[in-house]
C-alpha cells in the first residue's frame, strides 16, 4: 500500500525549493537577458545607416497632470560621435520642422513664420527629440559606463502587436534626467523610450513604420529657408 505524503507537507517542501532556487536562476535568466538586448542593440547601431519612420511623442506635465501629444515622421541618418543628422517633420498639432546637420539645427515653424537656429547642443533639440536619438548612437560600452546595472527587464508586447524587451535605465549620476525606459524589439531598434525628469515629468517617443537603412541624401536634412522668414538665432 503506497504511503501518501501530507498536502500540507508538500506545499512546505515546494515553497522551501522557490526560495532556494528561484533568486539565483532569476538573476543569471535576467542578466542573460541585459546582455543580449545590449548585443542586439550594438548590432543594429553597426549596421544602422539611415532611419525613417513615423514618430509619436507625449509631454507629460506631472504638475498639471496632463499631457500634449505629437505625431510626425523621422529622418535619421548617423555620423560619427553625436554629429548625426535628424530630421522631425511634426504634423500635429501644428506644422514644425527641425533639421539637424553638421553641429547645426534649424527649427522652422511655419505659423509664426519664424526660424531658430543654432548649435545642434542647444535644449531646442533635446526638447523635439526626448532624447530618443541617444539610445540609436550609444554603443554598449557607453551605455554600461552612463547608466547603473540593469535591474528591471522584462518582456512586452506594445501596441500594434510589437514584441520588445523593455528596460529601465538609472544615470550614475550628474544626470539631468530621473531615469529612461527602453523599449527594444527584435532587430535591436529602440522603437519606443520614456524619459523621467526629476520634477515627474515624462516625455515617451515612439517609432513606428520603420525603415532601416531607407534611401536618402544628406540634402533631406537641409531646410530651405524663404526670405520673408525672420531667422532668431540661438
Amino acid at each position: 500500500m503506497k504511503r501518501l505524503v501530507p498536502l500540507s507537507l508538500l506545499l512546505v517542501m515546494l515553497a522551501s525549493a522557490l526560495v532556494v532556487t528561484s533568486p539565483n536562476v532569476t538573476k543569471a535568466q535576467s542578466a542573460g537577458l541585459v546582455s543580449s538586448v545590449l548585443n542586439r542593440m550594438e548590432g543594429n547601431r553597426r549596421s544602422l545607416k539611415s532611419l525613417k519612420a513615423s514618430l509619436s511623442m507625449e509631454k507629460y506635465n506631472a504638475q498639471l497632470r496632463d499631457a500634449d501629444k505629437y505625431q510626425g515622421v523621422i529622418l535619421y541618418m548617423p555620423a560619427s560621435g553625436r554629429d548625426a543628422s535628424i530630421r522631425i517633420d511634426w504634423q500635429s498639432p501644428q506644422k514644425e520642422t527641425l533639421a539637424v546637420a553638421n553641429g547645426k539645427y534649424t527649427l522652422l515653424k511655419p505659423r509664426l513664420n519664424v526660424a531658430y537656429t543654432g548649435s545642434s547642443k542647444s535644449s531646442k533639440v533635446k526638447s523635439s527629440t526626448g532624447g530618443m536619438m541617444d539610445y540609436l548612437y550609444l554603443s554598449r560600452q557607453q551605455l554600461e559606463a552612463k547608466f547603473q546595472p540593469v535591474q528591471d527587464v522584462r518582456e512586452e508586447t506594445l501596441w500594434g502587436g510589437v514584441s520588445t524587451i523593455h528596460l529601465t535605465l538609472v544615470p550614475k549620476g550628474g544626470a539631468s534626467f530621473k531615469y529612461a525606459e527602453i523599449w527594444v524589439d527584435s532587430a535591436g531598434m529602440p522603437v519606443q523610450t520614456k524619459v523621467v525628469e526629476k520634477n515627474g515629468d515624462a516625455t515617451t517617443m515612439r517609432l513606428s513604420r520603420v525603415e532601416r537603412n531607407a534611401r536618402m541624401s544628406s540634402d533631406e536634412f537641409n531646410i530651405k529657408l524663404d526670405s520673408n522668414v525672420k531667422i532668431i538665432k540661438g
